[in-house]
C-alpha cells in the first residue's frame, strides 16, 4: 500500500498486516523505537556487500550497530524552479522560498512558493539558519535546542505568508508548476524530470546552504507473517538491474552503485543526472529525538509534528 507521508507510513505499520515497508529516515527510526520492525540479519541479504558503504550503516536505520532494514533509494531534496521566472539563471539560495522579495521576472514570489507538507521541513528551515545565523550554533538540523527551535519555527511562519500551498503529492506539485503560477519550491528530482520531459521551463539547483534529503530503506515488520519472502525480496531489491529501473523511474539515486550502468531506462547519465555527485551536500533525514548526543536535549519529532501542524494553521 501507498502511503502519502511518513506519518501515514507508521501509523500503517501500527496496523499492522504488512511483511515490509519502506521508509524514509524521518520514519525510520521512529519504527524502531517503536519496535514496529525487526533487526535484520545482513548474512541472509547475499548482495548486502554491493550497497554503497556510506548507507549500509546509516544512522536512519542503524542503532547500536544493529541494522533495522536494506537501503534502498535516495535522493536530494532540490530547488525547482521556473527557468523563465529566473531569466535563466539558477537560484543561489533557498532564500527564494524562505522570504518575500522581487524574483528575476520583476514579480514578488509571494503566492508563487511553495513548501513540504511535513514536519521534517523544518529540517529545512534549520539547514538555512545554519549557515545565515551562524550565532544560532546549529551542527545538526535534526538536533536543535529550544532555542534553535523556536528560531526555524518563526521562519517558518514567515514563510507561510508567502506560501501558494503545503505540498506533498508530487503530481498536484506538477500541475502546480504548469498551471497555478508556482515558480519555486523545494522538490524531488521526479518531478523535475517528469516536468522536463514535457518541455516545460523547468530546472533545479541545490544552493550554497546544500540541501535536506532522504534515503529510504526497506524495513521488515516486527510481526512479519513471511520472514523468508521479505528476505528474498530485500535481496532481490539489491539487483543492479532493479535498482537502476527503479532510479530512473523515480529520479532517484541507487543503493547499489553498480546501477547506474545496469539500466538501459537509467542511461549512462542517470545517476548524475539524478544526484549521485551530490551526496556530501546532503543533510539526510532523521528522525529527530529528544537525547541527542554530547548531553545535549534537542525537541523530539512529537513536538516537530504538533508544531508545524499549527504553523501551516497560521499559529
Amino acid at each position: 500500500k501507498t502511503a502519502g507521508t511518513s506519518d501515514e507510513m507508521v501509523a500503517l505499520m501500527n496496523e499492522g498486516g504488512f511483511d515490509l515497508v519502506t521508509a524514509s529516515g524521518d520514519a525510520s527510526l521512529r519504527l524502531i523505537a517503536g519496535k514496529k520492525v525487526q533487526e535484520i540479519n545482513t548474512a541472509l541479504i547475499p548482495s548486502w556487500g554491493t550497497v554503497d558503504e556510506r548507507l549500509q550503516g546509516a544512522p536512519w536505520h542503524t542503532v547500536d550497530g544493529r541494522h533495522y532494514g536494506t537501503p534502498y533509494q535516495w535522493g536530494p531534496n532540490v530547488l525547482m524552479y521556473n527557468t523563465e521566472a529566473f531569466k535563466g539563471a539558477a537560484p543561489t539560495s533557498w532564500n527564494v522560498v524562505f522570504a518575500e522579495q522581487t524574483l528575476p521576472d520583476g514579480k514578488s514570489n509571494k503566492g508563487r512558493v511553495q513548501a513540504f507538507d511535513g514536519p521534517i521541513h523544518i529540517a529545512d528551515a534549520a539547514n538555512y539558519l545554519m549557515h545565515h545565523q551562524p550565532e544560532l550554533g546549529i551542527k545538526d538540523p535534526y538536533e536543535l535546542t529550544e532555542d534553535q527551535y523556536k528560531a526555524a519555527l518563526d521562519l517558518l511562519r514567515q514563510q507561510r505568508a508567502i506560501v501558494h500551498r503545503y505540498w506533498h503529492d508530487a503530481f498536484v506539485q506538477i500541475d502546480d508548476f504548469t498551471n497555478e503560477g508556482v515558480v519555486a519550491s523545494g522538490s524531488w528530482p521526479f518531478q523535475v524530470n517528469l516536468l522536463q520531459s514535457k518541455g516545460a521551463p523547468i530546472a533545479s539547483t541545490i544552493p550554497e546552504e546544500g540541501a535536506t534529503g532522504w534515503a529510504d530503506t526497506t524495513m521488515m515488520h516486527a510481526n512479519a507473517e513471511h520472514p523468508n519472502c521479505a528476505y528474498a525480496w530485500m535481496e532481490h531489491s539489491l539487483q543492479p538491474k532493479v535498482q537502476g529501473d527503479v532510479a530512473a523511474w523515480f529520479g532517484s539515486v541507487p543503493a547499489v552503485p553498480a546501477a547506474c550502468t545496469a539500466s538501459e531506462l537509467l542511461g549512462a547519465e542517470g545517476c548524475k543526472t539524478n544526484g549521485i555527485e551530490d551526496f556530501d551536500k546532503i543533510s539526510f533525514w532523521r528522525t529527530p529525538v529528544a537525547e541527542c548526543g554530547e548531553g545535549k536535549t534537542c525537541v523530539p519529532y512529537s513536538r516537530w509534528s504538533t508544531d508545524y501542524v499549527a504553523v501551516m494553521g497560521g499559529r
